[in-house]
Parts: structure tokens; sequence; C-alpha cells
């Protein structure tokens, strides 16, 4: 994130800092939601992507471990 978003400047970022419209502008959310399907292998709906979901390292991260739960959960259950 700090790479892509913030051009390698991590000074700006802290785990609570909004991101969506302030580090990650519309074109850049489409960018950030692919890279958590890709490194995560989650699906993100549409309505998931959202200020409650997506806005801070630390939302995202805990949007992140519930998707990756929901995903053991029903693995575990086949």
């Amino acid at each position: 994130m700090v790479e892509t978003f913030l051009f390698g400047r991590n000074e700006e970022l802290t785990d609570d800092a909004p991101l969506l419209d302030t580090v990650i502008d519309s074109h850049g959310v489409v960018e950030f939601v692919v890279f958590l399907q890709d490194r995560f292998a989650i699906r993100v709906e549409d309505d998931e992507v959202n200020t409650n979901n997506l806005d801070s390292v630390n939302k995202t991260a805990a949007y992140v471990r519930s998707k990756l739960g929901m995903r053991s959960a029903v693995t575990a259950s086949a």
C-alpha cells in the first residue's frame, strides 16, 4: 500500500488513518480491491466496498480476516 498509493512515503499512513478519498482515490479503489482479491484469494462484493470495510488499515485487516474466516467455516463444513 505504501509503495502503490503513497509512493514510498509511509509517514502519512497510520493504522486508523482514513484511506478512501484521501490515500486511495476512486480509481485506486479498484486497484486496491483487485490487490485484496489476488493477495488473499477472497471475493470482494460491490456492496462490501465501503468505509465500514476498507477505510483504514485496521478496518481492511478486520474485513479480510472476516472473509478468510467465512471461507474457513465453509471449507470446514464441507
